[in-house]
Protein backbone atom coordinates (compact mmCIF):
# COMPACT_ATOMS: atom_id res chain seq x y z
CA UNK A 1 0.00 0.00 0.00
CA UNK A 2 1.31 3.45 -0.92
CA UNK A 3 2.12 5.53 2.19
CA UNK A 4 -0.35 8.34 2.89
CA UNK A 5 1.47 11.45 4.03
CA UNK A 6 -0.60 14.07 5.79
CA UNK A 7 0.19 17.52 4.42
CA UNK A 8 3.96 17.75 4.01
CA UNK A 9 4.80 15.65 7.07
CA UNK A 10 7.29 13.27 5.40
CA UNK A 11 8.69 12.37 8.84
CA UNK A 12 6.39 9.33 8.84
CA UNK A 13 8.73 7.80 6.24
CA UNK A 14 11.83 5.92 7.40
CA UNK A 15 14.53 5.95 4.71
CA UNK A 16 17.43 3.51 5.05
CA UNK A 17 20.77 4.82 6.28
CA UNK A 18 23.30 5.77 3.63
CA UNK A 19 25.64 2.88 2.89
CA UNK A 20 23.36 0.32 4.54
CA UNK A 21 22.43 -2.94 2.83
CA UNK A 22 19.21 -1.83 1.18
CA UNK A 23 18.30 -2.98 -2.34
CA UNK A 24 17.77 -0.20 -4.91
CA UNK A 25 15.44 -1.05 -7.81
CA UNK A 26 14.44 2.31 -9.32
CA UNK A 27 16.28 3.83 -12.26
CA UNK A 28 17.26 7.50 -12.08
CA UNK A 29 17.92 9.92 -14.94
CA UNK A 30 20.22 12.81 -14.08
CA UNK A 31 19.40 15.65 -16.50
CA UNK A 32 22.07 18.35 -16.85
CA UNK A 33 21.34 21.43 -19.00
CA UNK A 34 24.65 23.02 -19.95
CA UNK A 35 25.86 26.08 -21.79
CA UNK A 36 29.59 26.77 -22.20
CA UNK A 37 32.06 26.29 -19.30
CA UNK A 38 33.37 22.85 -20.22
CA UNK A 39 35.69 22.81 -17.19
CA UNK A 40 32.83 22.96 -14.69
CA UNK A 41 30.80 20.35 -16.59
CA UNK A 42 33.82 18.02 -16.42
CA UNK A 43 33.82 18.34 -12.62
CA UNK A 44 30.06 17.68 -12.41
CA UNK A 45 30.43 14.47 -14.43
CA UNK A 46 33.49 13.44 -12.40
CA UNK A 47 31.39 13.78 -9.24
CA UNK A 48 28.63 11.65 -10.77
CA UNK A 49 31.15 9.02 -11.87
CA UNK A 50 31.89 8.11 -8.24
CA UNK A 51 28.33 7.77 -6.92
CA UNK A 52 27.45 4.99 -4.49
CA UNK A 53 24.13 4.38 -6.25
CA UNK A 54 24.34 1.36 -8.62
CA UNK A 55 25.76 2.36 -11.99
CA UNK A 56 23.32 0.13 -13.88
CA UNK A 57 20.41 2.15 -12.41
CA UNK A 58 21.93 5.54 -13.25
CA UNK A 59 21.80 7.38 -16.56
CA UNK A 60 23.11 10.88 -17.20
CA UNK A 61 21.76 13.12 -19.96
CA UNK A 62 23.75 16.26 -20.75
CA UNK A 63 21.90 18.77 -22.92
CA UNK A 64 24.12 21.26 -24.73
CA UNK A 65 22.03 24.43 -25.04
CA UNK A 66 23.75 25.77 -28.15
CA UNK A 67 27.36 26.15 -27.02
CA UNK A 68 29.92 27.21 -29.67
CA UNK A 69 32.15 25.32 -30.00
CA UNK A 70 29.94 22.43 -28.84
CA UNK A 71 30.45 20.77 -25.48
CA UNK A 72 31.95 17.29 -25.32
CA UNK A 73 31.78 14.38 -22.92
CA UNK A 74 34.98 14.08 -20.86
CA UNK A 75 36.81 10.86 -20.19
CA UNK A 76 35.76 10.73 -16.51
CA UNK A 77 31.98 10.30 -16.52
CA UNK A 78 29.30 7.74 -15.61
CA UNK A 79 29.25 4.87 -18.06
CA UNK A 80 25.67 5.53 -19.22
CA UNK A 81 26.06 9.18 -20.24
CA UNK A 82 24.56 10.78 -23.32
CA UNK A 83 25.06 14.20 -24.89
CA UNK A 84 22.06 15.82 -26.59
CA UNK A 85 21.80 19.20 -28.27
CA UNK A 86 19.02 21.75 -27.81
CA UNK A 87 19.83 24.71 -30.03
CA UNK A 88 16.85 26.79 -28.85
CA UNK A 89 18.13 28.99 -26.01
CA UNK A 90 16.77 28.69 -22.51
CA UNK A 91 17.38 26.39 -19.59
CA UNK A 92 13.71 25.30 -19.56
CA UNK A 93 13.92 24.11 -23.18
CA UNK A 94 17.16 22.29 -22.47
CA UNK A 95 15.64 20.54 -19.47
CA UNK A 96 12.56 19.56 -21.46
CA UNK A 97 14.81 18.01 -24.11
CA UNK A 98 16.49 15.91 -21.43
CA UNK A 99 13.16 15.10 -19.78
CA UNK A 100 11.74 13.79 -23.07
CA UNK A 101 14.75 11.48 -23.52
CA UNK A 102 14.90 10.25 -19.90
CA UNK A 103 14.02 6.63 -19.15
CA UNK A 104 14.32 6.71 -15.36
CA UNK A 105 11.63 6.27 -12.74
CA UNK A 106 13.02 9.40 -11.14
CA UNK A 107 14.25 12.62 -12.77
CA UNK A 108 17.16 14.28 -10.98
CA UNK A 109 17.86 17.85 -12.13
CA UNK A 110 21.46 18.91 -11.75
CA UNK A 111 23.16 22.07 -12.98
CA UNK A 112 26.42 21.86 -14.90
CA UNK A 113 28.26 23.79 -12.17
CA UNK A 114 27.27 21.48 -9.29
CA UNK A 115 29.61 18.76 -7.99
CA UNK A 116 27.77 16.10 -5.93
CA UNK A 117 29.16 14.22 -2.96
CA UNK A 118 29.49 10.44 -3.62
CA UNK A 119 26.29 9.63 -1.68
CA UNK A 120 24.19 12.44 -3.18
CA UNK A 121 22.20 10.33 -5.65
CA UNK A 122 21.76 7.51 -3.12
CA UNK A 123 20.47 10.01 -0.56
CA UNK A 124 17.79 11.11 -3.01
CA UNK A 125 16.83 7.67 -4.25
CA UNK A 126 16.33 6.08 -0.83
CA UNK A 127 13.35 8.42 -0.39
CA UNK A 128 11.85 7.69 -3.81
CA UNK A 129 11.70 3.98 -2.99
CA UNK A 130 9.27 4.80 -0.16
CA UNK A 131 6.58 6.80 -2.06
CA UNK A 132 5.97 7.74 -5.71
CA UNK A 133 5.08 11.41 -5.15
CA UNK A 134 8.19 12.93 -3.56
CA UNK A 135 10.45 15.83 -4.51
CA UNK A 136 13.85 15.75 -2.79
CA UNK A 137 16.31 18.65 -2.66
CA UNK A 138 20.01 18.63 -1.83
CA UNK A 139 21.85 20.99 0.47
CA UNK A 140 24.21 23.10 -1.63
CA UNK A 141 27.34 24.91 -0.51
CA UNK A 142 28.69 27.70 -2.69
CA UNK A 143 32.44 27.69 -3.20
CA UNK A 144 34.85 30.15 -4.77
CA UNK A 145 37.86 27.84 -4.37
CA UNK A 146 40.15 27.35 -7.40
CA UNK A 147 38.81 24.62 -9.67
CA UNK A 148 40.54 21.25 -9.20
CA UNK A 149 40.98 18.76 -12.01
CA UNK A 150 38.38 16.05 -12.77
CA UNK A 151 40.83 13.38 -11.59
CA UNK A 152 41.13 15.16 -8.23
CA UNK A 153 37.34 15.02 -7.81
CA UNK A 154 37.17 11.39 -8.90
CA UNK A 155 39.75 10.11 -6.40
CA UNK A 156 39.19 12.26 -3.31
CA UNK A 157 37.42 10.81 -0.32
CA UNK A 158 36.31 14.26 0.89
CA UNK A 159 35.19 17.06 -1.43
CA UNK A 160 35.54 19.54 1.43
CA UNK A 161 39.31 19.31 0.98
CA UNK A 162 38.85 20.70 -2.54
CA UNK A 163 36.04 23.21 -2.12
CA UNK A 164 36.01 24.57 1.43
CA UNK A 165 35.65 27.24 2.67
CA UNK A 166 32.16 27.57 1.20
CA UNK A 167 28.86 29.28 2.03
CA UNK A 168 25.55 27.52 2.68
CA UNK A 169 22.37 28.22 0.73
CA UNK A 170 21.24 30.58 3.48
CA UNK A 171 17.72 31.28 2.18
CA UNK A 172 16.85 27.61 1.79
CA UNK A 173 18.32 26.57 5.12
CA UNK A 174 16.52 29.41 6.90
CA UNK A 175 13.22 28.36 5.28
CA UNK A 176 13.77 24.76 6.37
CA UNK A 177 14.64 25.76 9.93
CA UNK A 178 11.66 28.10 10.31
CA UNK A 179 9.18 25.46 9.15
CA UNK A 180 10.46 22.40 11.06
CA UNK A 181 12.05 20.93 7.95
CA UNK A 182 9.17 22.13 5.69
CA UNK A 183 6.68 20.05 7.68
CA UNK A 184 4.82 23.22 8.70
CA UNK A 185 5.53 25.35 5.66
CA UNK A 186 2.48 26.79 3.85
CA UNK A 187 4.48 26.77 0.60
CA UNK A 188 6.96 23.88 0.72
CA UNK A 189 7.24 23.96 -3.09
CA UNK A 190 9.45 27.04 -2.70
CA UNK A 191 12.38 24.73 -1.96
CA UNK A 192 12.32 23.18 -5.44
CA UNK A 193 15.56 24.25 -7.09
CA UNK A 194 16.76 22.95 -10.42
CA UNK A 195 20.39 22.78 -9.37
CA UNK A 196 19.95 19.61 -7.32
CA UNK A 197 16.37 18.33 -6.98
CA UNK A 198 14.79 15.00 -7.88
CA UNK A 199 11.17 14.18 -8.68
CA UNK A 200 9.21 11.05 -9.52
CA UNK A 201 8.72 10.77 -13.29
CA UNK A 202 5.08 9.99 -12.56
CA UNK A 203 4.67 13.44 -11.05
CA UNK A 204 6.17 15.08 -14.13
CA UNK A 205 3.58 13.27 -16.22
CA UNK A 206 0.88 14.96 -14.17
CA UNK A 207 2.51 18.36 -13.76
CA UNK A 208 3.88 18.77 -17.28
CA UNK A 209 7.29 19.95 -18.51
CA UNK A 210 9.13 23.18 -17.71
CA UNK A 211 7.56 26.43 -18.95
CA UNK A 212 9.87 27.94 -21.62
CA UNK A 213 8.21 31.34 -21.19
CA UNK A 214 9.75 31.54 -17.72
CA UNK A 215 13.13 33.14 -18.35
CA UNK A 216 13.64 33.29 -14.56
CA UNK A 217 11.74 31.77 -11.65
CA UNK A 218 11.10 28.54 -13.59
CA UNK A 219 12.15 26.35 -10.65
CA UNK A 220 9.57 27.93 -8.35
CA UNK A 221 6.84 27.71 -10.98
CA UNK A 222 7.71 24.07 -11.62
CA UNK A 223 7.66 23.40 -7.88
CA UNK A 224 4.20 24.95 -7.63
CA UNK A 225 2.85 22.72 -10.41
CA UNK A 226 4.41 19.68 -8.76
CA UNK A 227 2.63 20.63 -5.54
CA UNK A 228 -0.69 20.80 -7.38
CA UNK A 229 0.09 17.35 -8.78
CA UNK A 230 0.33 16.02 -5.21
CA UNK A 231 4.05 16.26 -4.39
CA UNK A 232 5.60 16.11 -0.92
CA UNK A 233 8.82 18.17 -0.63
CA UNK A 234 11.80 16.87 1.32
CA UNK A 235 15.03 18.74 2.11
CA UNK A 236 17.71 16.13 2.84
CA UNK A 237 20.81 17.45 4.65
CA UNK A 238 22.61 14.19 3.79
CA UNK A 239 22.24 14.90 0.08
CA UNK A 240 25.12 17.33 -0.37
CA UNK A 241 26.81 19.03 -3.27
CA UNK A 242 29.06 21.99 -4.06
CA UNK A 243 28.02 24.81 -6.36
CA UNK A 244 31.00 26.21 -8.25
CA UNK A 245 30.75 29.94 -7.67
CA UNK A 246 27.91 32.06 -6.27
CA UNK A 247 24.35 31.67 -7.56
CA UNK A 248 22.67 34.25 -9.80
CA UNK A 249 20.60 35.45 -6.85
CA UNK A 250 23.71 35.90 -4.73
CA UNK A 251 25.23 38.07 -7.47
CA UNK A 252 22.16 40.14 -8.39
CA UNK A 253 19.42 39.58 -5.83
CA UNK A 254 17.28 42.68 -6.47
CA UNK A 255 17.23 42.47 -10.31
CA UNK A 256 16.61 38.71 -10.16
CA UNK A 257 13.65 39.19 -7.79
CA UNK A 258 12.23 41.96 -9.97
CA UNK A 259 12.14 39.75 -13.05
CA UNK A 260 11.14 36.46 -11.40
CA UNK A 261 8.33 38.09 -9.41
CA UNK A 262 6.89 39.60 -12.59
CA UNK A 263 6.68 36.12 -14.13
CA UNK A 264 5.85 34.04 -11.06
CA UNK A 265 2.96 36.29 -9.96
CA UNK A 266 0.88 35.34 -13.00
CA UNK A 267 1.40 31.61 -12.49
CA UNK A 268 1.71 30.96 -8.75
CA UNK A 269 -1.39 31.99 -6.74
CA UNK A 270 0.34 30.80 -3.57
CA UNK A 271 2.33 34.05 -3.48
CA UNK A 272 -0.75 36.12 -2.74
CA UNK A 273 1.22 39.13 -1.46
CA UNK A 274 2.50 39.65 -5.02
CA UNK A 275 -1.04 39.93 -6.39
CA UNK A 276 -1.67 43.42 -5.07
CA UNK A 277 -4.21 44.58 -7.66
CA UNK A 278 -7.75 44.24 -6.24
CA UNK A 279 -9.53 43.00 -9.37
CA UNK A 280 -7.26 42.08 -12.30
CA UNK A 281 -7.07 38.59 -13.75
CA UNK A 282 -4.13 36.18 -13.75
CA UNK A 283 -3.07 33.25 -15.90
CA UNK A 284 -3.62 30.85 -13.00
CA UNK A 285 -6.50 32.07 -10.81
CA UNK A 286 -6.65 31.36 -7.11
CA UNK A 287 -10.06 29.67 -7.42
CA UNK A 288 -11.68 27.81 -10.29
CA UNK A 289 -15.47 27.54 -10.04
CA UNK A 290 -17.13 24.59 -11.81
CA UNK A 291 -20.77 24.86 -12.88
CA UNK A 292 -22.52 22.15 -14.91
CA UNK A 293 -24.55 24.08 -17.50
CA UNK A 294 -26.71 21.03 -18.22
CA UNK A 295 -27.84 20.67 -14.59
CA UNK A 296 -30.08 23.75 -14.51
CA UNK A 297 -32.01 26.27 -16.54
CA UNK A 298 -30.49 29.34 -18.16
CA UNK A 299 -31.83 31.48 -15.31
CA UNK A 300 -30.48 29.17 -12.60
CA UNK A 301 -27.02 28.85 -14.16
CA UNK A 302 -26.82 32.58 -14.79
CA UNK A 303 -27.82 33.37 -11.19
CA UNK A 304 -25.03 31.13 -9.89
CA UNK A 305 -22.32 32.38 -12.25
CA UNK A 306 -23.22 36.05 -11.83
CA UNK A 307 -23.38 35.63 -8.07
CA UNK A 308 -19.88 34.15 -7.98
CA UNK A 309 -18.52 36.89 -10.26
CA UNK A 310 -20.05 39.59 -8.05
CA UNK A 311 -18.35 38.34 -4.86
CA UNK A 312 -15.40 39.71 -2.93
CA UNK A 313 -13.08 37.03 -4.36
CA UNK A 314 -12.13 38.40 -7.78
CA UNK A 315 -9.08 36.19 -8.37
CA UNK A 316 -11.14 33.40 -9.92
CA UNK A 317 -12.38 31.86 -13.15
CA UNK A 318 -15.68 30.11 -13.83
CA UNK A 319 -15.74 26.98 -15.98
CA UNK A 320 -19.11 26.20 -17.55
CA UNK A 321 -19.21 22.60 -18.71
CA UNK A 322 -21.61 21.54 -21.44
CA UNK A 323 -21.83 20.15 -25.01
CA UNK A 324 -20.82 23.48 -26.56
CA UNK A 325 -19.30 21.92 -29.69
CA UNK A 326 -22.57 20.14 -30.49
CA UNK A 327 -24.80 23.21 -30.40
CA UNK A 328 -26.43 24.25 -33.68
CA UNK A 329 -28.82 27.11 -32.88
CA UNK A 330 -32.24 26.87 -34.47
CA UNK A 331 -32.65 29.80 -36.87
CA UNK A 332 -36.25 29.46 -38.05
CA UNK A 333 -37.97 28.64 -34.74
CA UNK A 334 -35.47 29.50 -31.97
CA UNK A 335 -38.05 29.31 -29.19
CA UNK A 336 -38.59 25.63 -29.99
CA UNK A 337 -34.88 24.78 -29.83
CA UNK A 338 -34.44 22.00 -27.20
CA UNK A 339 -30.99 23.40 -26.44
CA UNK A 340 -32.16 27.01 -26.20
CA UNK A 341 -30.90 27.50 -22.63
CA UNK A 342 -27.41 26.30 -23.57
CA UNK A 343 -27.46 28.54 -26.64
CA UNK A 344 -28.36 31.50 -24.43
CA UNK A 345 -25.61 30.67 -21.92
CA UNK A 346 -22.99 30.44 -24.63
CA UNK A 347 -24.11 33.75 -26.09
CA UNK A 348 -24.22 35.36 -22.66
CA UNK A 349 -20.73 34.32 -21.48
CA UNK A 350 -18.63 33.82 -24.61
CA UNK A 351 -17.07 37.26 -24.25
CA UNK A 352 -16.78 37.30 -20.45
CA UNK A 353 -13.07 37.00 -19.65
CA UNK A 354 -13.59 35.20 -16.35
CA UNK A 355 -15.88 32.51 -17.81
CA UNK A 356 -14.56 29.58 -19.84
CA UNK A 357 -16.73 27.16 -21.78
CA UNK A 358 -15.50 23.55 -21.63
CA UNK A 359 -16.96 20.29 -22.90
CA UNK A 360 -15.38 18.29 -20.06
CA UNK A 361 -13.99 19.11 -16.63
CA UNK A 362 -10.43 20.32 -17.36
CA UNK A 363 -7.30 19.80 -15.33
CA UNK A 364 -6.50 22.81 -13.20
CA UNK A 365 -3.43 24.51 -11.77
CA UNK A 366 -5.57 26.64 -9.44
CA UNK A 367 -5.00 25.71 -5.80
CA UNK A 368 -8.76 25.66 -5.06
CA UNK A 369 -11.79 24.45 -6.99
CA UNK A 370 -15.41 25.20 -6.06
CA UNK A 371 -18.11 22.89 -7.41
CA UNK A 372 -21.52 24.50 -7.05
CA UNK A 373 -24.91 23.33 -8.40
CA UNK A 374 -26.88 25.78 -10.60
CA UNK A 375 -29.54 27.78 -8.82
CA UNK A 376 -27.47 28.40 -5.66
CA UNK A 377 -25.82 31.75 -5.03
CA UNK A 378 -23.18 32.50 -2.36
CA UNK A 379 -23.42 35.81 -0.54
CA UNK A 380 -20.92 38.51 -1.46
CA UNK A 381 -18.21 37.23 0.91
CA UNK A 382 -19.40 33.61 1.06
CA UNK A 383 -16.59 32.19 -1.05
CA UNK A 384 -14.02 34.29 0.81
CA UNK A 385 -15.21 32.87 4.12
CA UNK A 386 -15.05 29.32 2.76
CA UNK A 387 -11.48 29.92 1.63
CA UNK A 388 -10.62 31.05 5.16
CA UNK A 389 -11.96 27.74 6.51
CA UNK A 390 -9.93 25.70 4.02
CA UNK A 391 -6.71 27.72 4.25
CA UNK A 392 -6.75 28.33 7.97
CA UNK A 393 -6.86 24.64 8.88
CA UNK A 394 -5.04 23.19 5.86
CA UNK A 395 -7.98 20.93 5.06
CA UNK A 396 -8.47 19.15 1.77
CA UNK A 397 -12.22 19.63 1.34
CA UNK A 398 -15.00 21.82 2.73
CA UNK A 399 -18.46 20.51 1.86
CA UNK A 400 -21.35 22.98 2.06
CA UNK A 401 -24.76 21.53 2.92
CA UNK A 402 -27.29 23.44 0.81
CA UNK A 403 -30.45 21.32 1.08
CA UNK A 404 -31.56 17.93 2.29
CA UNK A 405 -34.74 16.01 1.47
CA UNK A 406 -35.96 12.50 0.81
CA UNK A 407 -34.16 12.46 -2.54
CA UNK A 408 -30.79 13.15 -0.98
CA UNK A 409 -28.35 15.94 -0.16
CA UNK A 410 -27.52 18.97 -2.29
CA UNK A 411 -24.04 20.31 -1.57
CA UNK A 412 -21.33 22.59 -2.88
CA UNK A 413 -17.67 21.58 -2.52
CA UNK A 414 -14.53 23.66 -2.10
CA UNK A 415 -11.60 21.35 -2.91
CA UNK A 416 -7.87 21.76 -2.42
CA UNK A 417 -6.33 20.68 -5.73
CA UNK A 418 -3.15 19.13 -4.30
CA UNK A 419 -5.19 17.05 -1.85
CA UNK A 420 -7.25 15.41 -4.59
CA UNK A 421 -4.19 14.96 -6.82
CA UNK A 422 -2.38 13.10 -4.07
CA UNK A 423 -5.50 11.09 -3.27
CA UNK A 424 -5.61 9.95 -6.90
CA UNK A 425 -2.00 8.75 -6.56
CA UNK A 426 -2.57 6.66 -3.43
CA UNK A 427 -6.21 5.55 -3.61
CA UNK A 428 -6.84 1.86 -4.04
CA UNK A 429 -9.18 0.57 -6.70
CA UNK A 430 -12.79 1.45 -5.88
CA UNK A 431 -11.86 3.74 -2.98
CA UNK A 432 -13.72 7.03 -2.71
CA UNK A 433 -11.23 9.89 -3.17
CA UNK A 434 -12.95 11.84 -0.40
CA UNK A 435 -11.92 9.14 2.08
CA UNK A 436 -8.27 9.36 1.02
CA UNK A 437 -8.43 13.18 1.20
CA UNK A 438 -9.92 12.96 4.69
CA UNK A 439 -7.08 10.71 5.83
CA UNK A 440 -4.29 12.92 4.46
CA UNK A 441 -5.76 16.45 4.73
CA UNK A 442 -9.14 16.38 6.45
CA UNK A 443 -12.74 16.94 5.34
CA UNK A 444 -15.05 19.50 6.94
CA UNK A 445 -18.80 20.14 6.63
CA UNK A 446 -20.45 23.55 7.03
CA UNK A 447 -24.03 24.73 6.81
CA UNK A 448 -24.80 26.66 3.63
CA UNK A 449 -27.14 29.10 5.32
CA UNK A 450 -24.42 30.07 7.80
CA UNK A 451 -22.12 30.94 4.91
CA UNK A 452 -24.81 32.88 3.06
CA UNK A 453 -25.73 30.41 0.31
CA UNK A 454 -29.24 31.08 -0.98
CA UNK A 455 -31.41 29.90 -3.83
CA UNK A 456 -31.63 32.14 -6.88
CA UNK A 457 -35.07 33.33 -5.80
CA UNK A 458 -33.84 34.36 -2.34
CA UNK A 459 -30.55 35.94 -3.40
CA UNK A 460 -30.41 39.74 -3.12
CA UNK A 461 -29.89 41.96 -6.15
CA UNK A 462 -26.30 42.76 -7.10
CA UNK A 463 -24.88 46.16 -6.29
CA UNK A 464 -23.26 47.87 -9.25
CA UNK A 465 -19.61 48.84 -9.04
CA UNK A 466 -20.51 52.52 -9.11
CA UNK A 467 -23.13 52.13 -6.38
CA UNK A 468 -20.59 50.27 -4.29
CA UNK A 469 -18.07 53.05 -4.99
CA UNK A 470 -20.50 55.75 -3.91
CA UNK A 471 -21.38 53.80 -0.79
CA UNK A 472 -17.69 53.40 -0.01
CA UNK A 473 -17.04 57.12 -0.57
CA UNK A 474 -19.95 58.00 1.69
CA UNK A 475 -18.70 55.60 4.34
CA UNK A 476 -15.18 57.00 4.07
CA UNK A 477 -16.54 60.55 4.43
CA UNK A 478 -18.48 59.48 7.52
CA UNK A 479 -15.38 57.83 8.92
CA UNK A 480 -13.41 61.03 8.27
CA UNK A 481 -16.12 63.10 9.99
CA UNK A 482 -16.22 60.79 12.98
CA UNK A 483 -12.42 60.75 13.11
CA UNK A 484 -12.38 64.55 13.27
CA UNK A 485 -15.08 64.48 15.95
CA UNK A 486 -13.06 61.96 17.94
CA UNK A 487 -9.99 64.19 17.62
CA UNK A 488 -12.04 67.20 18.77
CA UNK A 489 -13.33 65.26 21.76
CA UNK A 490 -9.82 64.05 22.53
CA UNK A 491 -8.61 67.68 22.52
CA UNK A 492 -11.52 68.63 24.79
CA UNK A 493 -10.73 65.75 27.12
CA UNK A 494 -7.08 66.83 27.15
CA UNK A 495 -8.20 70.38 27.99
CA UNK A 496 -10.47 69.11 30.75
CA UNK A 497 -7.69 66.94 32.10
CA UNK A 498 -5.43 69.99 32.18
CA UNK A 499 -8.06 72.00 34.01
CA UNK A 500 -8.70 69.09 36.35
CA UNK A 501 -4.98 68.99 37.04
CA UNK A 502 -4.98 72.67 37.88
CA UNK A 503 -8.03 72.18 40.08
CA UNK A 504 -6.32 69.33 41.86
CA UNK A 505 -3.27 71.53 42.40
CA UNK A 506 -5.47 74.36 43.70
CA UNK A 507 -7.30 71.94 45.96
CA UNK A 508 -3.99 70.81 47.42
CA UNK A 509 -3.01 74.45 48.01
CA UNK A 510 -6.41 75.17 49.56
CA UNK A 511 -5.99 72.16 51.85
CA UNK A 512 -2.58 73.46 52.89
CA UNK A 513 -4.03 76.95 53.59
CA UNK A 514 -6.91 75.40 55.50
CA UNK A 515 -4.43 73.38 57.52
CA UNK A 516 -2.49 76.55 58.28
CA UNK A 517 -5.70 78.38 59.20
CA UNK A 518 -6.79 75.50 61.43
CA UNK A 519 -3.47 75.65 63.20
CA UNK A 520 -3.79 79.42 63.59
CA UNK A 521 -7.36 79.03 64.86
CA UNK A 522 -6.16 76.41 67.32
CA UNK A 523 -3.46 78.78 68.53
CA UNK A 524 -5.95 81.63 68.86
CA UNK A 525 -8.35 79.42 70.72
CA UNK A 526 -5.54 78.52 73.13
CA UNK A 527 -4.73 82.16 73.58
CA UNK A 528 -8.38 83.01 74.16
CA UNK A 529 -8.70 80.23 76.72
CA UNK A 530 -5.55 81.40 78.42
CA UNK A 531 -6.89 84.94 78.39
CA UNK A 532 -10.16 83.78 79.86
CA UNK A 533 -8.37 81.93 82.59
CA UNK A 534 -6.22 84.96 83.34
CA UNK A 535 -9.23 87.25 83.61
CA UNK A 536 -11.02 84.81 85.86
CA UNK A 537 -8.13 84.64 88.31
CA UNK A 538 -7.89 88.44 88.47
CA UNK A 539 -11.56 88.69 89.36
CA UNK A 540 -11.17 86.21 92.18
CA UNK A 541 -8.15 88.12 93.51
CA UNK A 542 -10.07 91.40 93.56
CA UNK A 543 -12.86 89.70 95.46
CA UNK A 544 -10.48 88.44 98.10
CA UNK A 545 -9.08 91.91 98.65
CA UNK A 546 -12.55 93.46 99.06
CA UNK A 547 -13.89 93.30 102.72
CA UNK A 548 -16.95 91.21 103.47
CA UNK A 549 -20.11 93.05 104.42
CA UNK A 550 -23.20 91.52 105.78
CA UNK A 551 -26.64 92.82 105.05
CA UNK A 552 -29.22 92.66 107.67
CA UNK A 553 -32.32 90.95 106.67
Amino acid sequence: MTPRIRGNDYTVLRPPALGSSWTPRLRVSVVIPAYADQAKLDLTLAGLARQTYPADLLEVIVVDNGTEPPLRLPEIRPRDTRLLVCAAPGRARARNTGLAAATGDVIHWMDSDVVPEPEEVEAHMRWHHLAPYLSVTSYLRFTTAPLPGPADVARTDDLAKLFEPAEPHAWIEDLVERSDGLVNSPRPFSIHIGGASSVSARLFERAGPMDPEMILGQDTEMGYRLAQAGAVFIPDPQARAYHLGPSMRMRDSAPISRVSHALVTDRVPGYRWLRTHPSRQWKVPQVEVLVDATAGSYDEVRATVDGVLAGTVTDLAVVLTGPWDELAPEQRAPLKDPNLDLVLLRAHYTHEGRVRLATTVPDTQSPYRLRIPPGWVPEEDGLGRLLDVLRGRERGLVSVLLAENAEGVTAARLERTEAFSRAALVAEEGEDLDDAVDEMFGVYWVDGETFGFRTAEEAPAFMSARAAYRKRVKAEAEVERLTKEVERLREQVTKWRGEAGRWRKSAVEFRREMGTLRRQVSVLRGQVSALHRTRGLRGIARGLRRPFTFKKT
